[in-house]
């Protein structure tokens, strides 16, 4: 109830977004006329088909944005008929012919029929329908909360309801914009006999909106113009609410306040797709011991910095009856190639038995949403406490050696020391205290804080100029791409990606090009070569480094005082697919 009244909330605010301008004159041409016949039902189109067409495109592929694409030109055609309507009426409907009904009509016999005190609700409609296929908010943090746990978890009720309630919230702010619009519509024409001349002025204006949405410029320039943050009122509504946004670190309980509840039974295994360092396991051979289920997949950063205890807790406890079962689910596409998953659970070092869960049948069945995180099993197989996200290691350890002693293990040796725990490279757990930067995808499907916003094209490849500055958190891209729903591949040697950012480590989730032939980049940080005391782990002293795998790259980790730069990564090689940035 919380995430919904946040989305309707999210949804009044894009009022104050410049994302809704160009739309604002197809709503307002309707001012001034009954409110359920007119408003209303232009308004309910423009919600619903925004809900629908958002559903289908935050879990679809690369099909579904064509097809909403092809939508939107369709609904610009609809649009400049009912602009042209609105200055020419009597030239519309002689140069239009057989679009007479998408044009003249949505003007004309609309007013024909306000005036005769009935009907005009299907015109309406039909506008709201098509201004809903032209609609491209802003996506804040609330919205993108809500696209990215469709893409994640599937289309589902709770998806379109949060979806329809950020629209109705759309809705009910342009309600009373167009109710005040109204008045002022009809002070003016009975006060000035004005209008004639206000139609045409709503047809040039519709007009203007046509060509800024065609051009771009409804998600782009608007954007970079604007002075309304409405991202840092949704970012304070989500911080505000408890409960509304995903925790990165939820627990059962802490360990020692009284027996451990059972949450449930461990689901079956057998929806796994392969197994790697062991037989295929199911929950009658792991009757008997203790299990930690650790869903996770090798590029995310967040698994890679946790993955140290799990590995110091299977050699502590393996010989006291404890399983370790690494499930490892895919986020990206190439996580689902075993050759590549074996290849990093070599690198890793992991020796414990690991699930391929490329169907996600085992994320299902225990119906989980992030990664890492852990189940605890007792012998019995129930599900007795959980763990989500990184940190709060010696509690996750003190839930398995409580389980332990349940099952009949006395002679435990002593629970390790998190603070001692030897970590390097991308195992060294985040700075949290100077994190300011989120996890960024780069691919469409996810895609957020792009420069310019509503700029990022698609699979056909585009050339892009990175702006000179940046806002914190922005992206851009230089050169010739493409955009497919994950990744950004470059198609000309020389291309770059710049990120303005606050944190102490910086990585990029990277792949080699189709033909797996390696990729050489360089790093620049603040329009300078790299410092060598800045470098991550796949960077040299000079700030080179080489995409010869699909995996997480670390590019920077500052060793002194953290603040805000600008990070740029030059590829000296096309070919290369980049996904995502994460933080530490």
């Amino acid at each position: 109830m919380i995430l919904l009244l946040l989305a309707f909330f999210a949804g009044m605010l894009t009022l104050l977004s410049p994302c809704i301008l160009p739309v604002l004159p197809f709503v307002f041409a309707r001012a001034g006329r009954p409110f359920l016949r007119s408003t209303l039902p232009l308004l309910l189109g423009m919600a619903l088909t925004f809900t629908v067409v958002a559903s289908i495109a935050a879990v679809g592929s690369s099909w579904v944005a064509q097809a909403n694409q092809i939508g939107r030109w369709l609904a610009l055609v609809v649009m400049t008929v009912f602009a042209l309507a609105l200055l020419w009426p009597a030239l519309a409907e002689r140069l239009l012919g057989p679009l007479q009904q998408l044009g003249a009509r949505l003007g004309a016999r609309a007013d024909a029929a306000d005036a005769r005190g009935k009907g005009g609700a299907g015109t309406s409609l039909l506008v709201g329908i098509a201004t809903g296929l032209l609609w491209a908010p802003c996506a804040g943090p609330i919205l993108g909360l809500v696209l990215t746990g469709a893409a994640l978890n599937g289309a589902s009720v709770g998806t379109t309801g949060l979806l329809l309630a950020y629209a109705a919230g759309a809705a009910c702010a342009l309600a009373l914009a167009v109710w005040v619009g109204g008045r002022v519509f009809n002070a003016l024409k009975a006060r000035l006999g004005v209008g004639n001349v206000l139609r045409r002025a709503l047809g040039v204006a519709a007009l203007l909106a046509v060509v800024a949405i065609a051009l771009g410029w409804d998600t782009g320039v608007l954007t970079r113009l604007s002075s309304a943050s409405t991202a840092r009122l949704e970012q304070r509504l989500l911080d505000a609410a408890p409960g509304a946004a995903p925790a990165p670190m939820v627990s059962a309980r802490p360990a020692g306040s009284g027996p451990l509840p059972v949450e449930g039974e461990l689901p079956s295994l057998d929806g796994a797709t392969g197994w790697l360092n062991s037989p295929p396991l199911n929950a009658q051979a792991l009757r008997g011991k203790v299990v930690l289920v650790d869903f996770w997949t090798y590029s995310c950063i967040n698994c890679l910095r946790a993955m140290p205890y799990v590995h110091e807790w299977e050699r502590r406890y393996r010989d006291h009856g404890l399983v370790v079962l690494g499930v490892h689910t895919p986020e990206f596409a190439f996580e689902r190639d075993v050759r590549n998953v074996m290849r990093a659970v070599d690198k890793l070092d992991v020796k414990y038995p690991v699930a391929l869960d490329n169907n996600y049948a085992i994320w299902r069945g225990f119906n989980n949403r992030y990664w890492p995180a852990h189940y605890f099993i007792d012998a019995q197989g129930r599900i007795r406490a959980h763990q989500f996200g990184e940190g709060n290691y010696a509690n996750s350890e003190q839930v398995i050696r409580e389980l332990l002693r349940e099952a009949g293990q006395r002679d435990l040796p002593p629970p390790a020391d998190p603070a001692a725990a030897t970590l390097k490279g991308v195992e060294v757990q985040a700075d949290m205290g100077n994190l300011r930067s989120p996890e960024t995808y780069l691919g469409s499907a996810r895609a957020e804080n792009f420069n310019p916003a509503g700029g990022l094209g698609g699979p056909t490849p585009k050339d892009y100029r990175a702006a000179d500055t940046l806002a914190l958190n922005q992206w851009a891209l230089q050169g010739n791409w493409s955009i497919t729903d994950e990744a950004a591949q470059l198609h000309r040697a020389g291309g770059r990606i710049a990120f303005q950012f606050h944190a102490r480590d910086l990585h990029l989730v990277l792949a080699p090009g189709a033909d797996g032939t390696p990729v050489r980049f360089r790093v620049w940080l603040d329009g300078k070569p790299l410092p060598a005391d800045a470098a991550g782990i796949d960077v040299d002293a000079q700030g080179r480094g080489q995409v010869d795998e699909h995996r997480l790259y670390q590019l920077i980790r500052q060793t002194g005082p953290v603040g805000e730069h600008r990070f740029e990564i030059e590829f000296l090689d096309a070919g290369v697919q980049a996904y995502a940035f994460t933080f530490g």
